[in-house]
């Protein structure tokens, strides 16, 4: 059935221009989309000496080695392009100025010189898994991954309370400077995120909330787009309904929890999925509060990766592909409810 509605076509029984040009598109779009995640992806298996190799391969290859009679390390293995030794492969010893020196693995007694021009590395498909288990060596992984979880499980939870409570009273809800308030509430998306980074600090400072995770978590718990965003859900909801159900003697808290919130579920789900993203990547912010390494989140963490004079590219990715996993779980997870939760609340 999936296969048929795939395969259809405008044209009888083969395929049209437009359909060609649709196929064109949608290939085009998975590829600008995808590709990078993948290459992300294969890059963190890559050694660091492949990652440095020009030009780059999308799969992850390793120069071959071989153990030589009378060397205590492995030695690189070479195809010899051009010469007297041209399609041999070769061992290389030392490398001295444009020649290199290079011996047989079959006989390692004779040495031969072999200019570094005439000779490519010999590779070999290797995943260097090893990228993955150095994080757990270098780093407390699940240190950081811990506090990552918290502060985004938390902080969702609490912008998700405090936003559906402050929705469903401008929705459903008749007083006076209602509209004033809910446009308040939206003229602060206009406001930068950073003009407010010194005030928010003294405050949490004040709080003595510095270097704790609650001071990452309260300062953006109540978000202008979540309050508007479930505020046009819940225009949606009849006023009927909640009406009934306080005849019912039903309290307000009963008509919030009971009706209004599942019945906001939609909508609900997208908030979720931009609060975790929101919080999951967030990066200036833990930066400004959090300075004890063991406070620090996964994407400050990332940071550390970088030095001032090298940085581990191969740790850094690895690290980079396991960060993007929780988030792609949920976004797979709630997907399903994006389309509908912000088609009926309004937004564009």
């Amino acid at each position: 059935m999936v296969w048929s509605f795939i395969s259809r076509t405008r044209g009888r029984g083969r395929f049209d221009v437009t359909d060609w040009l649709t196929w064109g598109y949608l290939i085009l779009g998975i590829v600008l989309m995808f590709g990078p995640v993948l290459w992300v992806a294969m890059s963190s298996f890559k050694t660091d000496a492949a990652l440095s190799e020009y030009p780059p391969s999308f799969l992850p290859f390793a120069p071959k080695t071989v153990m030589v009679e009378g060397y205590d390390d492995p030695l690189p293995l070479y195809e010899i392009t051009a010469g007297e030794h041209r399609g041999e492969v070769l061992a290389q010893i030392r490398r001295i100025g444009l020649n290199a020196q290079m011996v047989d693995p079959q006989n390692p007694a004779e040495k031969i010189n072999v200019k570094i021009g005439d000779r490519a590395p010999a590779r070999e498909f290797a995943m260097a898994f090893e990228n993955y288990s150095k994080l757990f060596e270098r780093f407390n992984f699940m240190r950081y991954f811990w506090n990552s979880v918290f502060i985004t499980v938390v902080a969702t939870i609490i912008t998700v309370i405090f936003n559906s409570m402050a929705a469903f009273a401008l929705a459903k809800y008749r007083f006076r400077g209602r509209t004033t308030v809910f446009l308040l509430i939206i003229a602060t998306l206009m406001i930068p995120p950073t003009i407010n980074l010194v005030p928010i600090y003294l405050v949490v400072n004040e709080l003595g909330l510095v270097n704790t995770p609650w001071g990452v978590i309260w300062p953006a718990v109540a978000t202008p787009t979540g309050v508007f965003l479930l505020r046009q859900y819940m225009l949606t909801i009849p006023d009927d309904l909640l009406d009934a159900a306080r005849m019912d003697h039903a309290s307000e808290w009963r008509v919030y929890w009971r009706i209004v919130l599942p019945l906001a579920a939609p909508a609900i789900a997208v908030l979720i999925i931009f609060s975790v993203m929101w919080r999951w990547n967030e990066f200036l912010w833990p930066l400004i509060v959090l300075t004890r390494s063991e406070e620090f989140t996964l994407q400050l963490a990332l940071n550390a990766f970088q030095g001032d004079l090298q940085t581990s590219w191969s740790g850094l990715l690895a690290m980079t592909v396991l960060t993007l996993l929780p988030i792609t779980i949920v976004f797979a997870l709630l997907q399903k409810n994006i389309t509908a939760g912000i088609a009926q609340s309004g937004v564009k």
